[in-house]
């Protein structure tokens, strides 16, 4: 598993809501509601949030305080979330974003087959 991180270096720190799902790339995983999404996918050992645009190049969390845009992800059908600035909620639909979009491109979906699925 990954880590949890209790302390957000702008938002302090967070009272522990209760335990919710939401789905991340098709399968469901569990966090802390009013947590990052960050944050609970790291909890769930996710560590590649996006692959960018031009090189496919994984991305995941870098400055955590919502400056950077490594961690955007599709959120709810939304491109671009800033998953370390956005809190939890029941049943939400995170996905990896690929570029602007949700869907794969062809050499990183292939990669990830290669390797038993793991994006």
């Amino acid at each position: 598993m990954g880590t949890r991180f209790d302390e957000h270096p702008i938002l302090g720190t967070t009272e522990r809501g209760r335990l919710v799902s939401f789905t991340y790339d098709g399968k469901t995983l569990q966090g802390y509601e009013g947590e990052p999404v960050a944050v609970a996918l790291s909890a769930a050992g996710v560590k590649v949030h996006r692959y960018t645009a031009k090189r496919h190049e994984p991305r995941g969390i870098f400055c955590a305080i919502g400056r950077c845009t490594d961690c955007v992800m599709v959120v709810d059908g939304v491109p671009n979330v800033r998953t370390c600035m956005t809190p939890l909620a029941e049943g939400m639909c995170v996905q990896t974003q690929y570029g602007a979009t949700a869907t794969p491109f062809d050499d990183v979906a292939t990669a990830a087959d290669e390797k038993g699925g793991a994006r």
